[in-house]
């Protein structure tokens, strides 16, 4: 993204500027903006803090002023959310706010989200958790998707099997007796997928392992599995 520079000024990194001042305890940087934000659970109320968000990185980071014992704490949002003690799952944007004209308005209904990137917001401190989302397989029969639950590693065995057998039928389901006579999921079911950030995720990188001890395996030949086996770290 090509950014305007003007002789003497700040270039303008945010083009959605004049709205994001709008927000209250707005400021700008050189490279970012930040204002005021907040996490409101319902048992100890609202926890508030200062968000700032880096143009060129697309960290979020939270300063967070929620007690005088945090000592302004910096958090990335899914760190502020636990430390506010927000109930529920994990859903960031739709659980921390910033304020305008008194309101409390989500992060995924500012125009601030557009600039986030993952990659740059991972737990400091702490390697992700591996999550291995729900899979579904078609039957080669009735073409009806069947569902597989991938929480341990048999259950990723089955699923890596299945998916590999070209002729698998609801017969062949791990889990439930059922035949190509039986309903499939409603669509609006077959949405949720386990994440444990949202469970509509359509497939963030804490729901999608492309490859893990969890679900590759060296007594399989298949060439996923080679390769990791062949790359994986000892």
């Amino acid at each position: 993204m090509e950014v305007e520079v003007v002789k003497g000024e700040i270039p303008i990194l945010f083009p959605e500027e004049e709205k994001l001042k709008e927000m209250e305890g707005f400021k700008r940087g050189d490279d970012y903006v930040e204002m005021s934000c907040g996490c409101t659970s319902r048992k100890y109320g609202d926890a508030h803090g200062t968000l700032r968000v880096y143009h060129s990185t697309g960290q979020f980071l939270i300063t967070c002023d929620c007690t005088p014992g945090c000592q302004g704490q910096k958090f990335n949002p899914y760190e502020f959310e636990k430390h506010s003690e927000k109930e529920g799952t994990s859903d960031w944007p739709r659980h921390i706010w910033v304020l305008k004209n008194g309101k409390k308005i989500p992060i995924w209904r500012t125009t601030l989200l557009k600039y986030y990137k993952h990659s740059a917001n991972g737990a400091s401190g702490s390697k992700r958790r591996i999550f291995h989302r729900d899979e579904f397989i078609s039957c080669s029969n009735c073409n009806k998707q069947r569902r597989f639950r991938l929480r341990t590693k048999d259950d990723c065995r089955t699923y890596h099997d299945a998916l590999a057998n070209k002729n698998w039928k609801c017969d062949d389901h791990p889990y439930d007796e059922i035949s190509c006579k039986d309903e499939e999921e409603r669509g609006s079911r077959k949405s949720s997928r386990g994440c444990p950030r949202r469970p509509n995720c359509s497939g963030c990188t804490s729901c999608v392992c492309f490859g893990c001890l969890i679900c590759r395996f060296v007594d399989c030949g298949c060439r996923g599995c080679t390769d990791f086996m062949q790359n994986a770290p000892p």
